[in-house]
């Protein structure tokens, strides 16, 4: 009866400290309702922003009940130091920090990654050999749509870790091809003809940016012209493009009586050949 009575106190007592541990959880639960709806009543316009604001969301919900369950459990055990959790919540946080390494490397480069928005949704981007459109953002990882349509899965981590080429961070891109022509043929009146024909094509934008023809090299056969020119910055706006240069200065050429040569081979025999006659 002894022990009874004495647990039967000792929970009469404790019940101020848990009428007010209850009172505390119950208020940490109505402060997160009250962040998410503050949260969620920011707006942005696009879909990286926010997956951006749920992760903000989360993490601010978490810390508010992390602090809630501490102060619940000072309350609740008197024995139990702010200092003494603070302790343990730290050798925990290692731990799970060795654990979840690759986990939190990704949630922290895929929240800088949406915080900086070195590229956006839908733009174009090439990184350790992995060439695609963007098509979405979170804060583990970033979808890639390649141009074969399959999709790849990017960790933020290499994203953030290695080099990315955003092709479409601009509206315009330079494009470039090399054309020959013959060693018999002018060199300045072949440059002109090239350079009307790649104006004279509609998706070149030579208002914005001069179209350059280059005599860059001597090839074996042919003196090399390099043709540079503006045009839009998708790559299949590219490529029709380059397609319809190609299309222009072959013909401009050949109005012209510009030759393209084709590889010469020249065959050298250290003995005269016997020429046979039927």
């Amino acid at each position: 009866m002894g022990e009874l009575t004495s647990i039967a106190k000792a929970s009469v007592a404790l019940l101020p400290n848990l009428a007010v541990a209850v009172l505390l959880l119950i208020a940490t639960w109505l402060l997160t309702k009250l962040a998410r709806r503050i949260i969620a009543g920011v707006s942005p316009s696009s879909a990286s922003r926010r997956s951006l604001v749920i992760a903000t969301q989360k993490i601010i919900v978490a810390l508010i009940w992390i602090s809630g369950i501490m102060l619940t459990a000072v309350v609740l055990f008197p024995g139990v130091t702010p200092g003494s959790l603070l302790a343990g919540l730290g050798i925990g946080s290692v731990a799970i920090g060795f654990a979840f390494k690759d986990i939190f490397e990704n949630f922290l480069a895929g929240m800088l990654i949406l915080t900086r928005q070195p590229f956006r949704i839908d733009d174009y981007v090439e990184v350790n050999g992995i060439e695609g459109k963007v098509e979405s953002i979170t804060v583990r990882d970033t979808i890639v749509r390649q141009t074969d349509g399959q999709p790849v899965v990017v960790p933020n981590a290499i994203l953030f870790k290695n080099p990315v080429t955003v092709r479409t961070d601009k509206d315009r891109r330079r494009a470039s091809v090399v054309c020959g022509v013959g060693y018999g043929e002018d060199v300045g009146k072949a440059r002109d003809v090239i350079a009307k024909a790649v104006k004279g094509v509609e998706s070149v934008d030579d208002a914005d940016y001069p179209v350059q023809v280059l005599a860059a090299s001597f090839g074996a056969s042919s003196v090399d012209f390099e043709i540079r020119w503006w045009t839009g910055s998708q790559p299949g706006e590219v490529k029709k493009s380059t397609d319809a240069v190609i299309e222009a200065v072959k013909k401009a050429l050949d109005d012209a009586g510009i030759e393209i040569p084709f590889p010469y081979r020249t065959l050298t025999f250290s003995e005269k050949l016997r020429i046979e006659s039927n």
